[in-house]
């Protein structure tokens, strides 16, 4: 469990609202919620939140999801690395295969099991830390752990290791010594 996780929740039901940060109040350190999709973009740009837990549907009687793929779409393009779970009462399988494909990290069905929930959000967070985490690593970082896998491989036999990376081998020790190896 994670608990400095900061979740989002875009929710129209002040039910589901209080229900979900009820759940998530031991294991999150902010919880935020927002009525709709309106003031999405301002949110994200204020909060470095690791989940956004969204609904399917914003308008009344609306069952088809198609509101909530729309802002998952909205999310991507703000935040490429940012987990949503989706959510609703009137899922099905493919909806949820769907929100799959579309990019969303998980699928929850209303009403959930608070156990549940916990767990999918911190799954959540997780793989929004890993992909920021990934994202960050430079290209000198990526070039250094090349070189000393290939060198660790090769038992430091640097012809070998050059070859291995389709360098020559001055090219090789002079990114060695760029890096300090």
């Amino acid at each position: 469990m994670i608990e400095d996780t900061t979740v989002l929740i875009v929710e129209d039901d002040a039910d589901v609202q209080r229900a979900a940060r009820i759940a998530l109040a031991g294991s999150s350190k902010v919880i935020e919620v927002l009525d709709g999709p309106a003031g999405l973009e301002t949110r994200l740009e204020a909060v470095n939140f690791d989940v956004v837990l969204l609904d399917m549907n914003f308008v009344a009687g609306a069952r088809s999801g198609a509101a909530g793929l729309d802002v998952l779409a909205r999310l991507q393009e703000l935040d490429t690395f940012l987990a949503v779970v989706l959510m609703t009462a009137y899922g099905g399988v493919s909806l949820a295969v769907e929100a799959l494909k579309r990019g969303a990290t998980d699928f929850v069905l209303k009403p959930w099991r608070n156990d549940k929930l916990i767990a999918t959000v911190s799954a959540a967070a997780a793989t929004t830390r890993r992909r920021r985490t990934v994202e960050t690593l430079n290209l000198e970082t990526l070039e250094r752990g090349a070189i000393e896998r290939a060198l660790l491989q090769h038992g430091g036999n640097i012809s070998l290791a050059a070859a291995t990376l389709g360098l020559s081998r001055p090219a090789l020790y002079r990114r060695m010594s760029k890096h300090g190896l």
